[in-house]
């Protein structure tokens, strides 16, 4: 009897606990996405290429850390830590697995406001240099990169307690145009402090209000101080850089290895100058002494924090939507989801814990991103083992890097900002589509060249909602209200064969970025819903929802479920004589509806000529088939002669 009791005791237990343990782990792979893929990852298929991308983004890591840890305002090594430190945080954390997260030009600006105002330039003559016990650094540096990690550490505290409020459902105020406007602005900002080095010029630090024209106002002053040398090997090295990464673009499928141009002209610079001695013999800035190793984790220093928090709101806004944007489209472009909320806990983390390492703030970088693209990246682990290299240059080959010029340093930086200034090709997508956006995106990017990024971005989206809460009062996204009587309407004319294959749908009100996301879920429930209610058997009812929503299972699919419907293909008609007017986002959603239903006829009735316009610009549309109707009664017109010519076909092959 006691054994009975025992056993069910026990029984009991494992059932209380079992489901605990189960959410547990359920929380666990959300909260560190790692043991999601990690387990999942195939070495003989991903090594390789995951191989090659990190040994190319490492050499962009060192590059870039280097530049914008000067952008900084802090010794270069600095930025060598801040390239190494966060990455393995965010493949630990984070969700976009083609997302190079490391040293990032805007943060690097907004960090050099508070070093330069809290730790400027004047105090080094006014205090006794001495070396501390951490790599043979002065005080002086040790103070600035002081400042830099308690930027870093309250940015990233403040995006830590932004994950906890769930703040990342708030993301979809952050318009396209409005990111676009600010990234563009940012990478003017950056261009702009690279110029002194371009140039081989002594240019004082200028920040605040109108800092971006005041500095060009110096260098016109001061023209006759341009170094002819520097600016010849400026220009040498641009054109490279500019030849060679058009040439690996265009050649990238019949080659497989990428030319690394920017190590190669690393090394060949530093060479020249070594054997030379430019530095002496014409007066060329390089980048000087870089110490080996890593020196022990030490806390940001606590009682500065308050003197900071400007700039700390600025890295954790800026920082994040720059990085949000890059794995948004990380995930559309490889089929896979990204959690907004997670995403704030990632790039958090990935400021705290490095800056106890001596890192300046962090984000995703465009160049870098863009780079694990081209080069065939598979997942985090190319990040991660350019993280190795980053660790072999920092105690093996640092060192080597004094002879490095800062012009040709700078032209890689100003190279490498190309994905972001060519964004100025969105404004006539924007007046084709929407003019209000248009300047939407032309006001933010004032606003970020005259004052800073944060500001950009705050009034951008500001702007962005003053605009559509003045153009209607609300945002609903779907109605079915009609879709009985709109079927009764076809029954009577068509076949119910046909009729079961054709779901009609009003859209009532305007698509904006309020609304646009939801109407794109809303819009594939309905579908689901529809399948699940019309089709009586359960098979053919999961087939077709299959076909319908197979753009939506993030390259998850079984083999079941990816094979084509035995069944004709399925229609889709947009009734939008309610939809009243509408912005690039809506305009980008009703694409994607259109892009994704592949196996889906999706056709649109009721079409004004701006609708047709700005989707035609917007995306290639098949131009073969009709997609705008000028009412719904033709647009099923047209299905239903489009599939008696089907069957007439058929036919005839017998």
């Amino acid at each position: 009897m006691t054994g009975a009791k025992r056993k069910k005791k026990s029984m009991l237990w494992s059932k209380m606990h079992t489901p605990h343990c189960e959410d547990i782990k359920q929380w666990c792979r959300r909260r560190l996405p790692i043991l999601e893929w990690a387990p999942q990852y195939n070495l003989k298929e991903n090594l390789l290429p995951d191989t090659v991308s990190g040994i190319m983004l490492a050499v962009q890591q060192v590059t870039q850390g280097l530049a914008f840890a000067i952008l900084s305002s802090v010794h270069p090594v600095f930025g060598l830590y801040g390239s190494l430190f966060p990455a393995i945080i965010y493949a630990i954390f984070g969700m976009g697995r083609h997302v190079a997260t490391g040293t990032f030009a805007l943060t690097s600006l907004i960090s050099a406001n508070a070093v330069e105002r809290l730790v400027p330039q004047s105090s080094q003559n006014l205090t006794v240099q001495t070396n501390t016990s951490v790599l043979g650094l002065s005080d002086f540096e040790m103070q600035r990169i002081s400042v830099a990690a308690a930027v870093s550490f309250l940015g990233g505290v403040i995006q830590v307690a932004m994950f906890v409020l769930q703040l990342g459902s708030a993301t979809f105020l952050l318009t396209e145009p409005v990111i676009s406007a600010m990234t563009t602005g940012a990478a003017t900002h950056v261009v702009t402090s690279q110029v002194k080095y371009l140039l081989g010029m002594k240019v004082p630090y200028i920040s605040g209000p109108l800092g971006f024209f005041y500095i060009y106002v110096y260098v016109f002053e001061n023209i006759k101080s341009v170094r002819l040398e520097a600016l010849l090997l400026s220009l040498l090295s641009i054109v490279v850089l500019v030849l060679v990464k058009e040439l690996n673009e265009q050649f990238k499928r019949k080659i497989k290895v990428v030319l690394p141009v920017d190590l190669v002209l690393i090394i060949a610079a530093s060479f020249a100058c070594y054997c030379t001695n430019m530095e002496n013999a014409y007066g060329l800035e390089v980048v000087g002494h870089i110490p080996k190793g890593i020196p022990p984790p030490r806390a940001p220093p606590m009682n500065i924090l308050s003197a900071v928090i400007t700039e700390a709101f600025g890295v954790a806004l800026v920082g994040y939507v720059a990085s949000l944007a890059l794995a948004q489209g990380s995930a559309k472009k490889f089929k896979y989801s990204v959690d907004d909320n997670q995403e704030f806990l990632a790039h958090g983390l990935s400021n705290v814990i490095p800056s106890f390492f001596f890192c300046i703030p962090s984000a995703a970088a465009m160049g870098r991103t863009a780079g694990l693209y081209s080069t065939g990246a598979k997942t985090q682990v190319a990040c991660l083992i350019s993280c190795i290299f980053i660790l072999v240059v920092i105690y093996a080959i640092a060192p080597l890097l004094y002879w490095l010029p800062m012009c040709v340093l700078a032209s890689i930086i100003v190279v490498g900002l190309k994905g972001m200034l060519i964004q100025f090709r969105d404004l006539k997508k924007y007046w084709n589509v929407d003019k209000i956006d248009w300047g939407i995106w032309v006001s933010t990017y004032v606003f970020t060249i005259c004052f800073a990024a944060n500001v950009g971005l705050l009034f951008g989206v500001v702007c962005t909602i003053a605009i559509v809460i003045g153009r209607f009062p609300r945002a609903k996204t779907l109605s079915i209200t009609n879709m009985k009587e709109m079927e009764f309407k076809v029954k009577t004319e068509m076949d119910g064969e046909t009729l079961q294959q054709i779901k009609i749908i009003s859209i009532n009100n305007p698509l904006v970025f309020l609304n646009a996301k939801k109407f794109y879920t809303d819009l594939m429930n309905i579908i689901q819903k529809e399948n699940a209610s019309n089709q009586p058997f359960d098979d053919i009812s999961k087939c077709e929802q299959n076909t319908l929503l197979s753009s939506l299972s993030n390259g998850n699919c079984n083999e079941e479920a990816s094979q084509p419907c035995p069944n004709e293909k399925s229609s889709l008609i947009l009734d939008c004589s309610g939809l009243t007017f509408f912005d690039y986002s809506g305009i980008s959603m009703l694409v994607e509806v259109y892009m994704d239903c592949k196996d889906v006829d999706v056709l649109l009735a009721h079409c004004t000529a701006s609708l047709i316009k700005a989707m035609k610009y917007y995306g290639n549309l098949d131009s073969e088939k009709p997609v705008f109707f000028e009412s719904v009664s033709a647009a099923i017109s047209n299905i239903h002669s489009n599939k008696n010519l089907s069957k007439l076909s058929d036919h005839s092959e017998v």
